[in-house]
């Protein structure tokens, strides 16, 4: 019994992807450490063991092709970026000449993929710590070959490991899709409370921002996918993988739905158990989702739980009993709560169907939109299409370029012997933009602090280098732990594995308040080129973002209400207007909590912004419920088709006016259109009204997003005159 036990808590532990990247990690430490210290290879240590960090965070997901690839063009930038410091750094003018270009061309080549992006930045990473050790390096090919050295280790434990678990990338990025998928589930069923003074809006920025990890965990997991087919085509292995995040996207569109106004449901079930047996049957079902992303982080088959069924009857039990009273004043509304059941009912088969996708009907176009470059002739257009000033690559690229060369002038000004640690921590803290690099800045202070004030009595506890280097293999396995959770952690043991390195070479507690020094001064460059060399103010283009989140909604819609004249079909166009319109809209809630973190002088018309993020996930959930009762209609198409023209109309010109930021007119309305949409609202049950059920709720929140569009164009107008 305790032995299974114990297989249990080592399978669970190894099916944690930051685990079972710690586990690789560690292995690759040890593998250096143990001959160093048998052979008293002091010097040697250090390089080496920096070489495995930038290869281990150079590493990108991607079939064993693919991967040998990207570890052969890794080691060939460390290389020149390793050996360029080692010629030039004699030659100040021109290593500072050198520097500025190599970072700002490194950072241009994340033009061409994610992949190119990782290795650029742990190149430029593999630069600085070729600097920290210039001094000492006995000849030319001595630094660079450690480094080098090091990370061919890891690169090659790397590939090892893609060909003893190839599926299981696979499998945590879709575990780590359902587990985001039960975080937006509970925060949708806080939409049913039933109280007669419902404020739908701060339920619903919350959920837009839970929405925006799920289509972050959706994409992430796309890319894996298309990592292992080629040309979008799945192969043979991953077909059950590919299946179950159809099955996925198609739960994502039921859940982010909309079939009503929360809080017109609220007051007129206030005193009914419905709305709460609707509120418990979502959290079942995020229960389920837990489940689901526990099995396939396990790669155990799913069992379907009774609970949440059980929930689901007692929700129809419940819609019965209330139908039965033929209360009048509940007609309406009962009729949207059906549609609400049958909606909810879709996603509880769909999830019992996890574990058998061939079942769940996700159509015949299994080909996923494949958005990389593969030719250099795309990779060479993608890159050439960012050498522009508002592109935010570019500007960054140009960004670092100047902050990394001025940290060097001041190395070279003050005569700093240490001073490349400013160099680093401003590489690691400058980010696109200045809510990321604040926030990067804070823990990075708090981190570097604590891993000093712990490294002076771990220091002088452990004076001996076999101490020493199981502490370094500890932090180091630590820092890749929680370095995508808990930077300051993170960075409190890189600064830990940094001093026992140096202690190797007998410069411990020299470093230490430079470390600190260097640590302030590279956060206050990497603010000041964040603040005033082509700052990136999410104000001055959020009338962008918004105008792109109209514009997809705009063609997603035109996509559903295509297939409601041809009939149902998941095809490659419709998924990919319905990714755009939920990226576009996850976008949106980043930009304006970006805003939010910005100083004061630069934010701009916030409560605007809330409100038009409300109407725009709002928006997003009515466009999501015709998408999920797609069907052919047969009734009632002109005037289906009339209304759509008419939305089209009011989207295209607020799209439009928002992306000139200027004031406009909204197009005229057909007032004799309308009154028919409502009128259709209180006639039988069919396919027809809920399509314009939901078409009239769409246009009812169109004057004020052009209101809304009119005062964030006046306001942005005033703030910059």
């Amino acid at each position: 019994m305790q032995t299974s036990r114990l297989k249990l808590s080592l399978r669970r532990y190894w099916a944690n992807d930051r685990i079972n990247y710690s586990i690789r990690v560690f292995i690759a430490l040890v593998g250096v450490a143990l001959p160093c210290w048998y052979l008293n290879a002091t010097t040697e240590v250090t390089p080496l063991v920096l070489g495995i960090i930038a290869s281990a965070l150079a590493e990108t997901d991607d079939n064993l092709t693919g991967r040998i690839k990207a570890l052969v063009m890794t080691l060939v930038c460390f290389l020149i970026a390793a050996l360029s410091i080692e010629i030039l750094f004699p030659y100040p003018l021109l290593f500072a000449l050198g520097l500025f270009t190599s970072t700002f061309a490194f950072i241009m080549l994340g033009a061409m993929g994610a992949r190119y992006a990782s290795i650029a930045f742990a190149s430029l990473l593999l630069a600085v710590y070729t600097m920290l050790g210039a001094d000492s390096s006995t000849n030319l090919w001595y630094q660079p070959m450690l480094l080098l050295a090091g990370a061919s280790w890891y690169g090659l434990l790397s590939l090892t490991w893609q060909v003893l678990w190839p599926n299981q990338p696979v499998q945590q990025s879709l575990a780590s899709v359902f587990s985001e998928f039960a975080l937006y589930l509970d925060s949708k069923s806080k939409l049913f409370e039933p109280v007669s003074n419902l404020v739908p809006q701060p339920l619903r920025i919350e959920a837009a921002g839970k929405n925006a990890r799920v289509v972050a965990a959706l994409n992430s997991a796309k890319a894996t996918l298309l990592h292992r087919a080629r040309r979008g085509q799945p192969n043979e292995t991953g077909d059950k993988f590919l299946k179950i995040y159809f099955l996925a996207q198609d739960i994502h569109e039921r859940a982010s739905s909309s079939h009503y106004r929360y809080q017109d449901l609220a007051a007129a079930f206030q005193r009914s158990d419905v709305l709460f047996r609707f509120q418990r049957l979502l959290a079942t079902q995020a229960n389920a989702c837990r489940a689901i992303s526990h099995a396939l982080a396990m790669g155990k088959p799913y069992r379907h739980g009774a609970e949440s069924v059980r929930a689901l009857d007692e929700l129809q039990e419940s819609l019965l009993y209330l139908k039965n009273q033929h209360n009048p004043q509940w007609r309406t509304f009962l009729v949207q709560l059906e549609y609400l059941f049958n909606n909810l009912a879709t996603v509880e088969r769909q999830l019992s169907n996890v574990s058998n996708p061939d079942v769940a009907q996700t159509g015949n176009d299994i080909e996923l939109a494949d958005t990389e470059a593969r030719s250099m002739k795309e990779r060479w257009q993608r890159l050439t299409s960012q050498f522009k000033p508002d592109s935010m690559l570019f500007r960054h690229a140009l960004r670092m370029a100047i902050a990394l060369t001025v940290g060097y002038g001041v190395i070279q000004a003050l005569e700093l012997e240490r001073g490349y640690w400013i160099l680093l921590t401003t590489l690691f803290v400058c980010q696109p933009n200045y809510s990321a690099t604040r926030q990067k800045l804070v823990q990075r202070v708090l981190g570097t602090l604590g891993g000093l004030l712990a490294g002076i009595p771990l220091l002088y506890l452990f004076p001996g280098q076999e101490g020493q280097l199981v502490l370094m293999v500890l932090a180091g396995v630590l820092f890749f732990t929680f370095r995508t959770v808990r930077y300051g952690l993170a960075t409190a043991f890189i600064t830990l594995l940094v001093l026992f390195c140096f202690n190797q070479l007998g410069e411990g507690y020299a470093v230490i308040l430079p470390r600190l020094g260097d640590t302030l001064l590279g956060c206050l460059l990497a603010v000041l080129a964040v603040s005033f060399i082509l700052p990136d103010w999410q104000a001055h283009r959020l009338h962008k973002v918004m105008a792109s989140a109209i514009t997809t909604n705009r063609d997603y819609l035109g996509q559903i209400m295509g297939q409601y004249r041809i009939g149902k079909k998941d095809c490659l166009t419709y998924r990919v207007a319905r990714r755009d319109a939920h990226n576009t809209d996850a976008q949106l809630s980043t930009a304006i909590s970006n805003m939010l973190a910005e100083p004061g002088r630069y934010r701009m018309a916030t409560d605007e912004s809330f409100r038009f993020l409300t109407l725009n996930h709002a928006m997003l959930s009515y466009i999501s419920a015709l998408g999920a009762h797609r069907t052919r209609l047969e009734d009632e198409r002109h005037l289906v088709s009339q209304a759509h023209r008419q939305i089209h109309a009011h989207l295209d010109c607020l799209a439009q006016q928002l992306d000139g930021n200027h004031c406009g007119q909204a197009p005229d309305s057909d007032i004799e259109l309308e009154q028919r949409l409502a009128q259709w609202r209180d006639e039988d049950c069919t396919s027809v009204r809920m399509v314009l059920q939901q078409l009239h709720l769409i246009q009812r929140m169109l004057p004020e997003l052009h209101s809304l569009a009119n005062k964030l164009a006046a306001r942005t107008r005033k703030e910059t005159a």
